[in-house]
């Protein structure tokens, strides 16, 4: 789930949702969608970026209150929310989205704790012990996006996975509206999460600030949470620094489908990707004619008052699209070249063909698993790589947030039986002090 800048505006005489038959050819397309981040407009972006992090770096707080008040409207001072508010934004929430939150929060966590790695303790064949060791990070940054959109379920996702792992502060910014403040269900969610400090600070700056530290907030040794393209750029430039979980790109959901899908949901679910940003992408990918025709119909009888009617038809005019496959076969080969970071399976057997998958960040198996209960309270954190990453990269976990120390310890006999063996390697290597350190212990 992830915000970005918005395109140009598209011709309306453009097709919604182009239907291609020829398989090669839509393999040329979908490369085109998962690169459509690049070119000449990211560096130019990369340019800006960098601008805004050296102010920062040099200018501190006085950087975030002069570009918030150029970008978000609002001179943000002081910058820290107070707690009290956290708390009382908790409180004044309506009774069913509180309820719905909690729920989201149960399920979310009891995902997470399960994934608590432990840590490993092995003997060597000669007495040596030998193990890895997983502790938190001190200070973890946590990115919410504002901007079209107010993500509670952002905080849970990365609040959540820093708790278990065991992080002691957790440092969140999140942009404020209009009215200076951030939105009040993501203060609500910080509260529910265990977050107490909350910074009304957004996009490229408030990464440096937390890369860097600045007057009011902490340098940290993590930065998560997805953003516009300022925020994955100033993520990429600060990086080494200090760690982040992924650079994130515009959200896409990629739909395998065959004759028993129905194209009121199909239509729903490809939507409801596009409607988070002019720059998301919605694949359709059915070895039904019947259904490749009938989902394009159904968009438009959806996109009739839709409340984000002009970013859903720029997305799916841009970056949406139908392919007809001859089989599941076809499909799923596609789909692993675009390695999406939502793969929903609206098939009869959907649990083979997952099985048959190797590249998604998240995998959607049968018709009432929408890609919506993955966004706000699965359990599964929906902090996915984008942009093809899903071929090396995994979602948000609580790993992010520990780093794991190798534990080495020799004794006299297991030096004895292996230290020829390191002498003769260190010397291959040239390295004469390498090959000293252990011939004067054996000496």
């Amino acid at each position: 789930m992830v915000a970005s800048p918005s395109a140009s505006r598209v011709p309306s005489e453009r097709p919604l949702l182009p239907c291609l038959r020829d398989v090669a050819v839509a393999s040329e397309r979908l490369e085109r969608i998962a690169g459509r981040t690049e070119g000449a407009r990211m560096r130019q972006e990369e340019e800006k970026v960098a601008q805004i992090l050296e102010r920062v770096r040099t200018e501190g707080d006085a950087a975030l209150l002069s570009l918030s008040e150029a970008f978000d409207g609002v001179r943000p001072d002081p910058l820290r929310i107070p707690e009290e508010r956290l708390r009382e934004a908790w409180e004044a929430l309506p009774s069913g989205l509180r309820q719905a939150l909690e729920l989201a929060h149960a399920r979310v966590l009891r995902f997470h704790e399960a994934q608590l790695p432990a840590d490993l303790h092995l003997r060597g064949p000669h007495g040596e012990t030998l193990g890895r060791r997983w502790r938190p990070v001190e200070r973890a940054g946590l990115y919410v996006p504002g901007g079209r959109a107010s993500y509670p379920s952002t905080v849970l996702m990365n609040a959540i996975p820093a708790r278990v792992a065991g992080v002691e502060r957790l440092v969140m910014v999140t942009p404020p509206g209009r009215d200076g403040a951030p939105n009040p269900t993501v203060l609500a969610a910080a509260h529910l999460a265990g977050v107490r400090e909350v910074y009304r600070v957004g996009v490229a700056q408030s990464i440096d600030a937390l890369a860097w530290g600045t007057e009011s907030l902490p340098r940290v040794d993590v930065i998560s949470g997805p953003g516009n393209l300022w925020v994955t750029l100033a993520k990429k430039a600060v990086y080494g620094r200090v760690g982040i979980d992924s650079l994130a790109g515009p959200s896409e959901v990629l739909v395998i489908a065959d004759h028993t899908a129905r194209p009121e949901q199909v239509a729903a679910d490809l939507m409801a990707q596009a409607e988070h940003d002019p720059l998301a992408a919605a694949i359709l990918l059915t070895t039904s004619e019947a259904l490749a025709e009938a989902v394009p119909k159904a968009v438009a009888e959806q996109l009739v008052d839709h409340p984000r009617a002009p970013i859903v038809r720029q997305a799916l005019t841009d970056w949406g699209l139908i392919v007809v496959c001859d089989d599941l076969e076809t499909a799923a080969r596609l789909s692993d070249g675009f390695a999406p970071e939502h793969l929903e399976l609206l098939v009869e057997r959907p649990e083979p063909l997952a099985e048959r998958i190797r590249h998604a960040g998240a995998i959607f198996l049968g018709p009432f698993s929408p890609e919506a209960v993955g966004d706000y309270l699965a359990g599964p954190n929906h902090t996915l790589p984008t942009g093809g990453t899903a071929r090396f990269a995994g979602a948000l976990s609580v790993e992010t947030f520990l780093r794991h120390t190798s534990l080495i310890g020799f004794n006299r006999a297991a030096l004895e039986a292996t230290g020829e063996a390191v002498i003769a390697l260190a010397r291959s290597e040239g390295l004469h002090s390498h090959a000293e350190s252990v011939r004067r212990r054996l000496a």
